[in-house]
């Protein structure tokens, strides 16, 4: 069933606001205070929002072609360059009163083709197509996972601030069918399948036992492990496994991040469990 517009632009404003609930360590005390930085200069100078994501698009693309040419130094500096831009187009945003829908729809789809071309250069350069794109889509899940989970965090601690955007031009039409065929189907069934758990755990529980199962099965650490896994460490990673030129090497950080959501899954399950259990007081 094909995503509404009204869906489809909650979900991603969602995508955007939810990734505070977590603190990325690389992004909040190497990325954040560069942006601090430029963020400024860039309005002062009035480049639009939209520009930056351009550029930061561009410039994750001139890697995957560096990558692709075996120049992996190079293509290690682009990713964290594309990684400050990805980190300041939103800010630019913000300070500039210019926060649209459109802006972030395209930097998120940006991403999505961004990481095609990363991995089909890496696929490329170690001979591995068939690993690779398994770790493309292993990173594409955590990076899911990590969206879905911070939501539900905020929405049970009642933290979600969600503003009201419409789709109104036509190149947000388009963006927001692309979004529906991608990101939002993704989303709505990790969400799904996540709840299905929790229902079968909190099957007996009264209201308030299920709140507080609910509370451990979501928790500030699950969170917190999910955010370093994000999009900025995860170029982080591969730029290291670049420099040492070992580009074979990030295509099993990524599928060693998919493998970790086993163990926090069973972790949850098990909090949720003893939450559900635990003798109401008197």
């Amino acid at each position: 069933m094909p995503l509404s517009t009204e869906d489809a632009s909650g979900s991603e404003v969602a995508r955007a606001e939810s990734r505070r609930a977590g603190r990325e360590l690389v992004l909040e005390l190497v990325f954040r205070p560069l942006s601090n930085l430029l963020v400024p200069l860039l309005a002062r100078i009035g480049i639009a929002p939209p520009v930056v994501v351009l550029a930061n698009a561009a410039t994750g693309l001139f890697a995957a072609f560096a990558i692709a040419r075996r120049e992996l130094l190079a293509a290690a500096l682009l990713l964290q360059l594309k990684t400050l831009l990805d980190n300041s187009d939103g800010q630019l945003a913000r300070v500039t009163g210019r926060v649209t829908l459109a802006g972030r729809y395209l930097d998120t789809e940006a991403d999505l083709v961004v990481n095609v071309a990363l991995f089909a250069a890496l696929g490329h350069v170690t001979g591995e197509p068939l690993l690779a794109a398994a770790a493309f889509v292993a990173l594409t899940i955590v990076l899911a996972v990590d969206f879905n989970l911070t939501e539900v965090y905020r929405d049970v601690r009642d933290l979600a601030e969600t503003p009201a955007f419409e789709v109104g031009s036509r190149a947000e039409h388009v963006l927001a069918a692309i979004y529906g065929v991608t990101f939002a189907l993704l989303d709505r069934t990790l969400r799904a399948a996540s709840e299905r758990r929790f229902a079968r755990l909190a099957a007996n529980a009264s209201g308030e036992r299920a709140y507080e199962g609910r509370l451990a099965y979501v928790d500030p650490l699950t969170v917190s492990i999910l955010a370093n896994l994000g999009l900025s460490t995860q170029l982080v990673a591969l730029g290291v496994c670049l420099a040492l030129a070992a580009p074979d090497a990030y295509l099993w950080v990524a599928l060693a991040s998919l493998a970790l959501l086993v163990p926090l899954q069973i972790r949850a399950e098990r909090r949720a469990r003893a939450a559900l259990r635990q003798p109401r007081e008197a």
